[in-house]
């Protein structure tokens, strides 16, 4: 469930129950996909990560049912363990998305979790297909196809979805005409199958997680799948994983997400700590929404020219900046800085990143190709048309775009398989992580993802607010959790809670 925050773009057996884990799928035997080679390890280029850290490409069937067709190269990274004689594995981190880079999540994140670790892992991802470094795909779409607030299907302001639905149409029968057998591949089975071809390059009979957002459906596909090869599992921020609508049911989500994080931003926006910073925007908590609302709508009457030439600050930029900023607490001052300058007359607002500029064609094509690939998705432009009028009502805040239309309805290809049923069959050696006030993968739908794990896992609940949890945001017992089960295997004994 990146730049923008796209780790929500949208947002466990035996190996002999792999094939029935993924109902309808068509796995070959071990055996057909031939012997992996080896990684030729070399320093990577990034700049600001961690100094040891080293790339190489991994070759990947393009596709499965037919391991001795084309080849495709995918970029994977590592960072070896700095104390050799602690090390006991590897440890994977799986981003987000889709369409997130794991090698760019070790870059970031990859020295801090070498120390909270003592040095016990080798720590290892890569770039999923058509992400990063990886094997690129894409649609071919117009630069205004590809800007975040259209990819989102944010309805027009009087509610009107036809729009939505000549774009949605006009995206997928691009993506149909021009991204061809890879852009097909991308799904997260195949990720879950390159996932353990690289398991197998390392040379590892298991490995250890750290799954975040998107990744933590990509690790429980894994651990439905593979489960003889996991070792200590992290799913840190999950979402719902209703095999019947995987993609669609985490963004229709999303409205509740944004309701359970606002009161957050609501108390910091009117806190008179505020007036000194110039970022104050109502004296009581209370009043920021409904601002923020009529701000919006006044947006969408007049929009205000911003400080990007051709570009607009629009009541459906101004939601999907609140959207963005609900992930983190430390984003909250831009986005009142924004609404601070939309309400002055004489201001010029400055858009967030990842608003001023539309997506690359790579980008908007890994986020559309996975969410549609993975499995069909219901309505007709009728009924998305009468889920947004009633979802307006609703959720205010998110004016009905997590439950518009989107290229997913017109996608031109079936699902080659259908979605992984999670289940409770398979080793007790899963910890989930979540914040309760989630805007992206809210806390009732990781409920579900807990649910269906049974006794496979346990849950810490963190009273926080965003999107993320481990090394995120700054909570000690929530961190100390993870760490304590990724260096010792011991979790708490039932689901637990970590106050703010």
């Amino acid at each position: 469930m990146t730049t923008y925050r796209r780790s929500v773009t949208f947002l466990a057996l035996s190996i002999t129950a792999a094939a029935t884990a993924l109902t309808g799928a068509v796995t070959p035997p071990a055996h057909a996909e031939g012997a992996v080679p080896a990684l030729d390890w070399q320093p990577c280029a990034a700049s600001g990560g961690p100094a040891a850290q080293e790339c190489a490409e991994l070759p990947v069937p393009l596709d499965y049912r037919n391991p001795d067709g084309p080849r495709i190269g995918l970029a994977v990274t590592r960072l070896r363990s700095d104390r050799p004689a602690a090390r006991r594995g590897t440890l994977l981190v799986i981003a987000g998305g889709p369409g997130g880079s794991g090698v760019q999540r070790v870059t970031q994140k990859g020295a801090q979790l070498q120390q909270e670790t003592a040095g016990q892992y080798d720590i290892v991802s890569l770039d999923p297909r058509g992400a990063g470094g990886s094997a690129k795909a894409s649609c071919g779409l117009a630069p205004e196809d590809r800007e975040l607030v259209n990819l989102r299907s944010w309805p027009a302001a009087d509610g009107s979805i036809t729009e939505n639905t000549e774009r949605a149409r006009r995206v997928a029968e691009a993506c149909a005409r021009n991204g061809g057998e890879r852009l097909r591949s991308l799904t997260t089975a195949n990720e879950v199958r390159d996932i353990d071809r690289f398991r197998q390059a390392l040379g590892e009979e298991k490995l250890s997680a750290w799954g975040t957002s998107y990744g933590t459906y990509v690790g429980a596909v894994y651990a439905q799948k593979y489960p003889q090869h996991t070792d200590r599992w992290v799913l840190d921020s999950s979402g719902d994983p209703d095999p019947s609508r995987v993609a669609q049911g985490w963004l229709a989500n999303m409205a509740v997400g944004a309701d359970d994080r606002f009161p957050d931003f609501a108390r910091w926006a009117a806190d008179p700590a505020r007036e000194a910073e110039g970022l104050r925007l109502a004296k009581q908590a209370e009043d920021v929404r409904p601002s923020v609302l009529a701000l919006a709508a006044r947006l969408d009457r007049e929009p205000k020219e911003s400080t990007t030439a051709g570009v607009p600050l629009t009541g459906n930029r101004l939601r999907q900046a609140l959207q963005n900023a609900l992930y983190d607490d430390d984003a909250f001052a831009e986005l009142a800085g924004l609404i601070r300058a939309a309400r002055d007359a004489s201001a010029k607002p400055v858009l967030p990143a990842g608003l001023d500029q539309p997506l690359t064609d790579q980008d908007a094509a890994v986020t559309i190709g996975v969410v549609c690939n993975d499995v069909h998705w219901s309505g007709t432009p009728s009924s998305y048309r009468r889920a947004v009028a009633d979802d307006r009502v609703k959720h205010p805040l998110t004016a009905g775009m997590p439950v518009n239309i989107t290229p997913c309805a017109f996608w031109k290809d079936v699902p080659v398989e259908q979605p992984a049923r999670i289940t409770d069959e398979g080793p007790s050696n899963i910890l989930m992580i979540q914040n309760l006030r989630d805007p992206a993968t809210p806390y009732s739908g990781a409920l579900k993802m807990r649910e269906a794990f049974g006794d496979r896992a346990r849950m810490v609940a963190v009273d926080h607010g965003g999107h993320g949890v481990y090394l995120g945001n700054g909570n000690a017992c929530g961190d100390s959790t993870v760490t304590t089960f990724l260096t010792t295997g011991t979790r708490p004994e039932r689901d637990t809670y970590c106050a703010n």
